[in-house]
């Protein structure tokens, strides 16, 4: 039988991903184990100098040999924040980040009283966001994965957001007419994924990333065919990659979108696109 003190416990998965040059090494090693235990901060400063639990030592080892491996974070807890609310993750979505956060902030004072379309749904974070903070009126939201909708379904439901899920690819299976839509398409250039970090490189799906050959693809083919699905003045949202703001904006004037705009996010990198679809 192995006795070990929580502190040392910690301690031991803080050098293990130090070892292996990880950032955050003591920031992820904490949350793992806190994870694993339930402890807070308060509480593991009452009790590191105790034993750990053979289940939890092993639980907790593991835990920290697959975050060595580059398996993020959030697939190992299961959650990320977004917007100030828990989502469930896993590795059938993107973990949402802080950037997508932009697109929400920049669409809800357009929501109120709106039908809404979320197109490439993934964890359902955007839906269920604008659905708990902006008092739509209804929301429809599309994924081509099943396994995708499964996760935002189960994030639909955590938060009470009464939220229509199709699976779809892109407009495919949708035939109504919304007042906003909003996307935050794959756009990573094909041949930069494999530049990417090994935890998006090698636990994020590929499907969510890859945009084509200039990582404009998914915005031509939304753009056309959101015309069809957008009401008179209806807006179209796009979160975008920091040097895509020109190339996304000259598509949407293009297809007949006016008024379009770009939004930065906090760290001052284009990642909003928007605009109001006006009718010849």
């Amino acid at each position: 039988m192995e006795h070990i003190t929580y502190r040392k416990l910690l301690q031991e998965g803080t050098d293990i991903l130090q070892n292996v040059g990880l950032q955050d090494a003591e920031i992820d090693s904490w949350l793992l184990l806190e994870y694993v235990t339930g402890m807070d901060r308060s509480y593991y400063f009452l009790k590191c100098e105790e034993e750990a639990e053979e289940e939890e030592i092993a639980v907790y080892r593991k835990l920290i040999h697959q975050r060595e491996g580059r398996m993020p974070l959030q697939y190992l807890t299961g959650v990320q924040e977004f917007m100030g609310l828990p989502f469930w993750v896993n590795q059938d979505v993107l973990v949402p980040r802080q950037d997508t956060e932009s697109l929400v902030e920049t669409a809800l004072p357009y929501v109120k009283g709106k039908k809404v379309l979320d197109l490439c749904t993934g964890s359902g974070c955007i839906a269920v966001s604008v659905t708990v903070f902006g008092e739509v009126k209804e929301c429809h939201a599309v994924d081509l994965s099943e396994k995708a909708l499964e996760t935002a379904r189960k994030n639909a439901e955590r938060h009470q957001a009464e939220i229509t899920f199709l699976q779809s690819d892109l407009f495919e299976k949708v035939t109504e007419v919304y007042d906003v839509i909003l996307s935050n398409p794959p756009y990573i250039p094909c041949d930069v994924i494999e530049g990417l970090s090994e935890e998006v490189r090698g636990h994020e799906p590929h499907i969510a990333l890859n945009g084509g050959m200039d990582g404009l693809s998914f915005y031509w083919e939304i753009t056309k065919k959101s015309k069809d699905h957008l009401s008179e003045g209806g807006m179209l949202f796009y979160e975008i990659g920091c040097e895509q703001a020109e190339d996304v904006i000259k598509i949407m004037q293009a297809e007949g979108f006016s008024d379009v705009l770009c939004k930065k996010d906090y760290a001052g990198n284009d990642r909003v696109v928007y605009g109001r679809l006006e009718r010849v």
